[in-house]
């Protein structure tokens, strides 16, 4: 049986190709399955995960030509953003890697933003 941290180590490697794909209702999902069921706990690490959903919910609105939505779901993203500095743990730097990724997508996506 897989582990926590191994689902963890999952969801970011599918949500990182599904950026990379442009396949952003996936990336979505990808984290949903290890959020959801944590969604009402009081951890950063959790929070920040809500914020790569919203990140990847900018892009899909982005794609389907809505981008005063997308603004709203980028606020969120870049909410909880600054947990990341508060973390410690096995995952943080592909968290980094993650942020940086959703920064280059959203300056491809939204050059003028």
């Amino acid at each position: 049986m897989e582990t926590e941290l191994e689902r963890i180590t999952h969801a970011c490697e599918a949500f990182a190709l599904s950026i990379k794909e442009e396949r952003f209702y996936d990336a979505h999902e990808d984290f949903e399955a290890i959020w959801f069921p944590r969604r009402f706990e009081d951890n950063h690490e959790v929070k920040l995960w809500k914020g790569f959903i919203n990140a990847a919910v900018c892009f899909e609105l982005i794609q389907k030509g809505r981008p005063k939505p997308s603004k709203t779901a980028w606020k969120t993203y870049l909410k909880y953003r600054p947990l990341l500095e508060t973390l410690v743990g096995e995952h943080c730097s592909t968290y980094v890697k993650i942020v940086k990724l959703l920064e280059e997508k959203r300056g491809i996506l939204c050059p003028n933003s």
